[in-house]
């Protein structure tokens, strides 16, 4: 068995099956190790064996996009399941690709997943202003599934403006300077520091109408963990004040979405005569 070593990236990746490819080296003789990965079955990679090379292919663009999508999906055989769905194209298996297909279904489930994620991201991602002149106008840390980062990341610069943001994850970051993005892998560590510490000055705000229009009457408890996974729980400002809130909604402490410290709070009802 041969053991493929690369960067770890889809282009990475996308070099080396293209030159496997060309060598007709099956799927079966190799595996496949990221930057990060240690050694596997064999301390010495086996030598392939020479065959002669394969006549020019074509792979259809749709694929390409597919097996980048793909390839977001953290999985121990990402890369070989992306190698062994363009191996069989290129051999004119056309089926690898289908979701009726073992393969072909898989590699569609990992991209509905990713996509799940990169709406995930797009939801519960939370900036918090920084106030400094020496760093981005706001920053956000961020704790994803998947490797979503790169590819999910321009939805915020279409609506931040000119603001410069940071997001930063456990492995990579990236830097809008208001024109243009900057990605690093790993993420360095002043970058991780800023966004984890940063404080947002209307948290506490925040917190207060959440709380006050949390309605109970429409908690299932499924369905909101299903929307709203208890990962990101713990990196949202309202995060700790879910399972509360959830008891005494289960407790019948709140029958209405009004928190009993705002409804009565003194004021004019709707279609209450002044009496002034």
């Amino acid at each position: 068995m041969q053991q493929i070593r690369f960067d770890g990236s889809f282009d990475g990746w996308r070099e080396v099956a293209r030159d496997l490819l060309r060598r007709q080296v099956a799927p079966h003789q190799l595996e496949w190790l990221g930057s990060s990965d240690s050694g596997g079955l064999f301390d010495e990679p086996d030598a392939a064996e020479p065959t002669e090379p394969m006549p020019r292919i074509r792979i259809p663009r749709q694929l390409i996009v597919e097996l980048e999508s793909a390839a977001r999906f953290r999985a121990r055989d990402r890369w070989s399941l992306l190698y062994r769905i363009l191996w069989r194209v290129a051999r004119g298996d056309q089926t690898a690709r289908l979701v009726g297909d073992a393969d072909g279904s898989e590699l569609h489930a990992r991209i509905k997943t990713v996509r799940r994620e990169a709406h995930h991201m797009h939801a519960f991602l939370r900036f918090s202003p920084t106030n400094r002149d020496s760093a981005p106008d706001y920053v956000a840390w961020f704790e994803p599934a998947h490797d979503i980062l790169i590819s999910a990341a321009p939805h915020f610069a279409e609506r931040m403006g000119l603001h410069s943001w940071l997001i930063a994850t456990p492995d990579d970051a990236v830097l809008w300077d208001g024109q243009v993005m900057h990605y690093a892998k790993p993420c360095p560590p002043s970058w991780r520091e800023l966004a984890q510490t940063a404080q947002d000055p209307g948290a506490e705000l925040w917190k207060t109408y959440y709380e006050s229009t949390f309605n109970p009457a429409r908690l299932n408890r499924e369905v909101m963990q299903s929307n709203l996974p208890v990962r990101f729980w713990k990196n949202l400002p309202e995060g700790p004040l879910i399972p509360q809130l959830m008891s005494r909604a289960r407790a019948g402490a709140q029958r209405d979405g009004q928190a009993e410290r705002v409804a009565n709070q003194p004021g004019k009802r709707i279609g209450q005569p002044d009496k002034r």
